[in-house]
């Protein structure tokens, strides 16, 4: 078994409110988690509003086939949105 973890980081530009911000989370993560079936959750600076960072995790028999679904995750969620990507790690753990 083999679990990818994917952490996206975002630096918002334009956005003065959390309410905007969760906004913009609440839309990335539920497309990511409609597309990839993945577990998504926002997982750093909660409560600064001009960065937003995203984990994502996955479970695979393969692991070629998590880093596979994670990468075009990414591709994803540079296409879904016009935020700044300025981070996107991906790990993979297991046997």
């Amino acid at each position: 078994m083999y679990i990818g973890a994917l952490r996206l980081e975002f630096r918002l530009h334009g956005v003065f409110s959390l309410k905007e911000k969760r906004r913009i989370a609440a839309s990335l993560k539920q497309k990511l988690r409609n597309k990839f079936n993945v577990a998504v959750a926002e997982t750093e600076s909660q409560d600064n509003h001009g960065s937003l960072v995203l984990g994502v995790v996955t479970v695979s028999g393969d692991a070629g086939h998590a880093q596979g679904l994670l990468h075009k995750a990414v591709a994803m969620v540079e296409a879904a949105t016009s935020e700044e990507l300025i981070a996107a790690d991906i790990e993979i753990f297991g046997d």
